[in-house]
């Protein structure tokens, strides 16, 4: 069941299944991304007991775009946690990020961390990691599109050719996968121009100065609480393999750290099988 959920300045089409009464387990899609992209992940929680709700994040048709041109990961944050509480989430709630998915799931965690019990973060590592990581040479070259996106002109340069560059990118990122279907439902959700400009906002909005008063910032510094399940392909051609070296660290008591073999940067859809038997493991 598809159902519209007003958060302040955006309008968010969320996607729910499973038991009303079971605990929630919030899938956050990435970049260039869709709830499709969780089309494996989701029956399996859905089986397990959850009630699994995959929104398209804020600028990702058919979710508007935000009233305010707000991007920053603190909203986004934000828009996380005011799920939790809009959709009648309870402290058992899981949340599951994937890329930009894994980012906001930290972020959500770290603001809020009673919301949620457990938190399952895939190819994005902790803002502690991967910030240092984007200024070494090998991480800055596969992070070239982000220095890309603050262009002003990419918008014309990615929309056309029917969005190839999207088709690349993904290519690039898991060339071991045949991105086809999920390419459908990223082309519809950024098919205008607005939709489009707000994906790219994302990384736009990366550098600007805080609008919360560095709240999310200072929660973001401290030790996580949110046991985390983290995991990795090696072969991930977006976030090299060697930035997992630095993540437990990071991490919550009771984490864990799981590289995938043969696997790139979309693990939830190369090895689906393989990433449920961890997520099924980490969440006995």
């Amino acid at each position: 069941m598809e159902r519209d959920v007003l958060l302040g300045d955006v309008q968010l089409r969320v996607e729910v299944t499973g038991p009303r009464d079971g605990p929630l387990a919030l899938c956050l899609h990435g970049f260039p991304d869709s709830p499709f992209t969780f089309r494996h992940l989701a029956p399996r929680l859905v089986e397990r007991g959850y009630r699994v709700a995959t929104p398209w994040l804020r600028g990702y048709a058919p979710s508007s775009t935000s009233r305010s041109n707000n991007y920053r990961l603190s909203a986004l944050a934000g828009d996380a946690n005011e799920l939790h509480q809009r959709l009648g989430a309870d402290e058992r709630a899981l949340i599951v990020g994937h890329d930009w998915g894994a980012a906001i799931a930290y972020g959500a965690c770290a603001l809020e961390p009673s919301y949620w019990s457990k938190c399952v973060a895939m190819a994005v590592p902790p803002v502690q990691v991967f910030a240092p990581a984007l200024f070494r040479f090998d991480q800055a070259r596969r992070s070239w599109y982000m220095w890309f996106f603050h262009n002003p002109l990419v918008d014309g340069v990615v929309a056309a050719d029917e969005f190839n560059f999207f088709t690349e990118l993904w290519r690039s990122w898991s060339p071991r996968y045949d991105p086809s279907d999920d390419l459908v439902h990223v082309r519809r959700a950024l098919a205008t121009s607005e939709s489009l400009g707000a994906a790219l906002a994302y990384y736009r909005s990366m550098f600007l100065p805080a609008d919360d008063g560095g709240v999310l910032s200072a929660a973001l510094a401290k030790r996580a609480t949110v046991p985390t399940l983290y995991v990795h392909g090696d072969e991930d051609g977006c976030v090299g393999v060697e930035v997992v070296d630095g993540v437990e660290e990071h991490l919550a008591a009771n984490s864990r750290v799981t590289v995938l073999a043969h696997v790139g940067h979309f693990a939830h859809l190369e090895a689906p099988d393989v990433l449920w038997r961890e997520v099924d493991a980490f969440l006995a």
